[in-house]
């Protein structure tokens, strides 16, 4: 059965769903998700501002299990800030935070990172930090994408896909995308974890609320954008 497993700094590939909850919780891992089924053509913007299933493309090639629970819950269209609250996206976010907590990785309370998990993040952002100048995505790997969004957030997402996130309403107005604030959600103990946080790795544990743009080119049918390229995920 697939598991959350975000691994120790011994250079086992991480898991990019759960590096994304613990930077910038539901949102971020739900915008993982959500990008690992656009590029595999499941998953594409639809009106303006919401995400849809796609017609074409592996459906059925799941490497998550939040993708399956994201893929089942686009059963109509939905917008980024109402699909983490979707039934069944909602239950697999739960579990994935259970698990980050029996992991050492998240604290239920005081709600939060822990000292593990901040090291952890700290260690994969100096790993796969996210280039600036015109390096481009060509030649990253679906892994390295989603990692690099899972850890940079916005930035990555603008510089990588800038128009699918546009469009589907991941980033640009009223997107919150993930910069920490409200990750967790509003609440209390596991399933209401909140911590502040931030794309520049500092973290401060208390609850708030829970998001640069580089030119971009159509690549392997996919919207890569110029500018920056490298790995990280919001």
């Amino acid at each position: 059965m697939d598991r959350t497993n975000p691994p120790p700094l011994d250079g086992t590939p991480p898991d990019p769903c759960a590096i994304a909850l613990l930077r910038g919780g539901d949102r971020a891992a739900v915008t993982v998700a959500v990008l690992a089924l656009h590029l595999r053509g499941a998953v594409d913007a639809g009106r303006p501002g919401t995400l849809r299933r796609a017609g074409t493309g592996d459906a059925g090639a799941f490497r998550h299990p939040l993708e399956k629970a994201v893929r089942t819950g686009l059963y109509r269209p939905a917008g980024p800030r109402e699909l983490p609250g979707r039934a069944v996206v909602r239950r697999a976010l739960a579990r994935m935070r259970a698990e980050l907590v029996a992991a050492g990785l998240l604290r239920a309370l005081p709600p939060g990172r822990t000292r593990a998990a901040r090291r952890l993040l700290a260690g994969l952002r100096e790993r796969h930090p996210l280039p600036e100048g015109p390096a481009g995505p060509e030649g990253l790997a679906e892994r390295e994408v989603l990692l690099a969004v899972a850890l940079h957030g916005e930035r990555a997402l603008t510089a990588l896909l800038p128009r699918f996130a546009r469009d589907s309403g991941l980033t640009g107005r009223g997107a919150l995308a993930d910069e920490g604030l409200f990750p967790f959600g509003r609440g209390s103990g596991i399933r209401g974890i909140t911590y502040h946080g931030d794309d520049s790795g500092r973290d401060t544990d208390h609850g708030g609320s829970g998001g640069g743009a580089h030119g971009g080119h159509h690549h392997g049918g996919h919207d890569f954008g110029g500018g920056c390229g490298g790995g990280g995920f919001d």
